[in-house]
């Protein structure tokens, strides 16, 4: 096999999808038992040709809660029904500032989330 420069590398990634490319991450990562420090830059880089593509092909979103507000049994309840934490993990996870509620779920999922928590009295954003 012959071997290919990186310009010649970075051509054929320029062709793959974004989940092609994750999927490439992931096994490259698994092969050689390393991780990538920062994936997500790579695809954000200014200049870099699809940065806009990646932009509008997100379909995974993490749900974080940035504080409680005065409701907080209100907010844990809400916790516990969007996820399938107990009284205890809910209620330390509503004590974290900047917790993930809900990690990788599709829009409609983090928007509805969303608007729970916030119904609730919460501060959330959806990333």
């Amino acid at each position: 096999m012959a071997k290919l420069t990186q310009d010649e590398l970075l051509a054929q990634f320029e062709e793959l999808t974004l989940i092609e490319l994750a999927a490439f991450v992931k096994a490259f990562e698994e092969k050689f038992d390393v991780t990538a420090a920062a994936p997500v830059a790579v695809a954000a880089a200014p200049g870099a040709p699809g940065a806009e593509a990646a932009v509008e092909e997100q379909d995974e979103f993490d749900v974080i809660l940035e504080g409680a507000g005065d409701k907080k049994i209100q907010v844990i309840k809400e916790v516990r029904t969007l996820t399938s934490l107990g009284l205890k993990e809910a209620k330390d996870l509503v004590d974290t500032a900047g917790a993930k509620v809900l990690e990788k779920v599709a829009k409609d999922v983090a928007e509805k989330a969303k608007a729970a928590l916030e119904a609730a009295g919460a501060k959330v954003t959806v990333k």
